[in-house]
């Protein structure tokens, strides 16, 4: 059944509005103020909420404020029920986040149907969230098993080899294992933490309020860290020589974390289908409002229809080059770039060359 909190000082209309609401067989419960109305939202997590605005001590702007404020309260839907009928009224209580806004008297057919509104609009949210963490433990069940075991083996295999061979290796040999298994190991951990990032981003990206909060975040130096993370890269993997900066100053809303991720994934993909000695280019520029960092290499490129099917955990001609890896750079960068209201978008001619453009709306502080 579903359960709607009315929150009403006057006490005539809260008994009026908990007899329609019990008549239409929902599962109402009232309360007489702001603060027993923040409580009991708390304790009971309703379907809906109906609110008075002008209410003593804690009026319907602060219940919408502190219950907006609660992630477990965040979504439920708000709909305020008001005398005040000026357009500054409304608009306070919009920025609020209330998700509708009825005038006393209200027919009890106008309240109804904004009620049914809502339920249908959170059903479809509802949905919509479910259906994107059914695809996540998905992709994960399917994939993680495998991305996972690959290390592992590595790790296993050659520190079995150490305990039962030991005596009989020359110390070349050792050291060799022993390189193996901390590349393995630092491999096994890039691969945890793409996959706890990318279930993180993909429930950020179905809640606006943390959506908000992300974007809160600013980075001052972006041609500094650029510069420092993309060097971090190349040398990983000595190709320092390979790397050409031609970066712009810019203050971007984007934490330095998001901001190193995003290089680093694209500058560990130039790096990984590419041939040393050849370049990897990176620029970064204003252009109309946005702040476009680009990442170009000279390596084996992407098919149309790849760059068109680009999803989480895929990995493009597997079988034909083996690259290592959970395909997971690509689509991390991408989310990341959405999240803050930006794009991701690639432009590549096969065996010639592949351009990687992050979009990123600049601070217009």
């Amino acid at each position: 059944m579903t359960k709607i909190l009315v929150i009403e000082d006057e006490e005539a209309i809260r008994e009026n509005l908990l007899e329609l609401l019990n008549a239409k067989e929902f599962d109402a419960i009232a309360v007489e103020n702001g603060f027993q109305g923040v409580q009991v939202a708390k304790e009971k997590k309703p379907d809906l909420i109906i609110c008075d605005i002008s209410m003593p001590e804690l009026d319907g702007y602060g219940v919408l404020q502190a219950l907006r404020s609660e992630p477990a309260t965040a979504m439920i839907p708000f709909i305020f029920l008001t005398a005040l009928v000026d357009k500054a009224n409304n608009r306070k209580g919009m920025e609020l986040g209330a998700d509708d806004y009825l005038t006393k008297p209200c027919k009890p057919v106008e309240l109804l149907k904004a009620i049914d509104i809502r339920l249908k609009k959170q059903a479809i949210i509802n949905q919509q969230q479910s259906q994107k963490l059914e695809e996540l433990r998905s992709s994960i069940t399917f994939s993680l098993p495998h991305e996972l075991r690959t290390p592992l083996n590595g790790i296993l295999g050659f520190s079995e080899l150490l305990l039962t061979e030991l005596d009989t290796l020359e110390p070349d040999e050792i050291k060799e294992m022993v390189e193996q298994i901390q590349t393995s190991g630092k491999r096994l951990y890039r691969l945890i933490q793409n996959f706890l990032l990318y279930a993180e981003l993909e429930l950020i990206s179905t809640n606006p309020e943390r959506i908000k909060a992300l974007r809160n975040y600013q980075t001052e130096q972006s041609n500094s860290l650029i510069t420092e993370q993309a060097t971090q890269q190349v040398k990983q993997v000595q190709r320092q020589a390979d790397l050409h900066l031609k970066l712009e100053y810019t203050q971007l809303n984007i934490s330095a974390i998001r901001l190193k991720k995003i290089v680093e994934e694209l500058v560990d993909n130039a790096c990984k289908f590419s041939v040393p000695g050849t370049p990897i280019n990176i620029t970064s520029q204003i252009n109309n409002n946005s702040f476009i960092l680009s990442v170009s290499d000279k390596g084996r490129g992407m098919k149309p229809e790849q760059i068109e099917s680009l999803g989480a955990y895929m990995q493009f001609e597997r079988k034909l080059y083996e690259q290592q890896g959970s395909g997971l750079g690509l689509i991390i960068v991408k989310r990341i770039a959405e999240l803050h209201g930006g794009s991701l978008n690639i432009e590549s001619i096969p065996d010639r060359q592949t351009t990687v453009k992050v979009i990123l709306p600049t601070n217009s502080n």
